[in-house]
């Protein structure tokens, strides 16, 4: 039957191993002293930590594109407008 393979095997007995397993895995928790709203707390806190991360990631290779580019283009307009890149066509005969 097609719920045994989106289950992978008879759907209540998958249920049931699920909830025991839930139950084990909950009394673990609460014998650490973890409970719900501390666990919701640190999850929302590793996300924030992994969103900064990725933003001063992004800052940290910005900044110095923004220093480069701060020479190499006012350099590239100079030389371009001195002639610096004349057009290959005639160079060519």
């Amino acid at each position: 039957m097609i719920w045994e393979r989106i289950f992978g095997g008879n759907p209540l007995g998958v249920i049931v191993r699920l909830v025991v397993l839930s139950i084990v895995i909950g009394i673990v928790l609460s014998a650490l002293g973890i409970d719900v709203y501390n666990l919701t707390y640190h999850l929302e806190r590793l996300a924030r930590r992994l969103y900064d991360l990725g933003f001063d990631a992004f800052h940290w290779l910005f900044q110095p594109f923004l220093v480069g580019a701060a020479i190499v283009i006012p350099i590239w307009l100079i030389a371009r407008l001195l002639g610096g890149f004349r057009n290959r066509k005639d160079d060519r005969s």
